[in-house]
């Protein structure tokens, strides 16, 4: 069986998991704090807090922004639920921008439109979130423009793009945004088993994101209320969740990226190899900007007869699979008065959506196989 993704572990992986587990820590010990000081360096970014998954990782973002009742949260319809899922558990009124038909990330076109028109009406967001589909990155420079007009923050939804860069700034540098989220799911470029990150530059976001993610305890003299001597008081301050990762989630994901290039040089050989071999079939390749190099979490291409194709493919024990049905189009997001129709461009895109396997694993073999039957499918 050939899956869409998976992760790769050896046994240095392994072992560093091992160490944790005869340590005196599993959870709330040193090497947390050693893989986000890797994660800052890798990224240039100042700050940066593990938590346990991604979805975490961008409710405590939104929460550290003051996002709350009455204010309002636009993203990418094109992505897994959780980005728009977050804005309501902050209370927020959540709306969508379509898709570029051609990257399949947040159109700039789009965006400045529905600005210029939210700002008529007085619906302008508080935040908006680009999702960096497949792990190419979004115009963050252009993106960051309109915020200056408009007054928006930005948290970057980087899920798929740990390892991929944007004008030759490593993806999570928040150059243009406020917060950058990772994920480390298995399915993606490094895995922590389940996990995530949130990077920021700000030093208040930063103790922010940190008071979210562990119960809005502290024990830092300067924070708490109650001045004492007793080495044993904490104070909480906030409202907070336990967000936090473990150790041994930590020891994982600290091994994995030690080897995060060479995943990202490997997932590049794969798509040229694809894009090589696929060009002559009747089918469209995913579009790669010159601002952006992609950590190709994903390979989309689009097909005419979806269904065809990914059947054949499944038949043949090829485990394809499908990024993703616009969120809005959910039955539970239709409950909430949202309609088919309002990105266009993300409707067709799902409609002949399949992602392809890509993981690092993925051998010469198994791909020419994914090629073969690819090639009979789309006959």
């Amino acid at each position: 069986m050939i899956p869409y993704s998976r992760q790769s572990i050896n046994d240095d992986d392994i072992n560093e998991v091992i160490k944790v587990l005869k340590s005196d820590f599993i959870t709330q010990g040193p090497i947390v704090q050693k893989f986000a000081k890797t994660i800052c360096t890798y990224t240039s970014s100042n700050y940066s807090v593990l938590t346990n998954s991604a979805t975490s990782a961008l409710h405590i973002a939104c929460l550290s922004l003051g996002l709350g009742k009455g204010d309002i949260l636009w993203t990418s319809p094109n992505s897994y639920v959780a980005s728009a899922n977050v804005g309501l558990l902050c209370n927020a009124e959540i709306d969508f921008v379509d898709i570029d038909p051609f990257n399949y990330n947040i159109c700039i076109h789009a965006l400045s439109d529905k600005l210029k028109n939210a700002e008529k009406y007085g619906k302008l967001p508080k935040i908006v979130m680009p999702v960096h589909f497949a792990g190419q990155s979004c115009d963050m420079k252009a993106i960051k423009k309109l915020s200056k007009k408009y007054g928006f923050k930005i948290i970057e939804d980087a899920s798929h793009a740990i390892g991929g860069s944007y004008n030759d700034t490593k993806i999570g540098s928040c150059r243009f945004s406020d917060i950058t989220v990772f994920s480390f799911h298995p399915v993606k470029i490094i895995t922590t088993a389940e996990g995530g990150c949130a990077t920021t530059n700000n030093t208040e976001i930063f103790e922010n994101l940190k008071l979210f993610s562990s119960h809005g305890v502290t024990r830092d003299p300067k924070k708490m209320v109650i001045k004492t001597d007793e080495p044993w008081i904490y104070d909480q301050i906030s409202i907070g969740l336990n967000y936090r990762m473990s150790d041994l989630n930590a020891a994982l994901g600290l091994s994995q990226i030690l080897k995060i290039d060479k995943f990202i040089t490997k997932r590049h050989e794969i798509a040229r190899n694809y894009s090589k071999q696929l060009k002559a079939i009747d089918l469209l390749l995913p579009k790669q900007e010159d601002y952006s190099l992609s950590a190709f979490h994903l390979f989309p291409i689009q097909v005419k007869n979806r269904k065809k194709v990914f059947n054949l493919l499944h038949q043949n024990n090829i485990k394809v699979n499908v990024h993703y049905r616009p969120i809005y189009t959910q039955p539970f997001w239709q409950k909430k008065g949202f309609k088919y129709g309002m990105c266009p461009n993300a409707e067709y895109y799902y409609s002949r959506a399949i992602s392809l396997p890509m993981f690092y694993d993925l051998n010469d073999e198994m791909q020419n196989k994914v090629i073969e039957v690819l090639k009979k499918s789309c006959l």
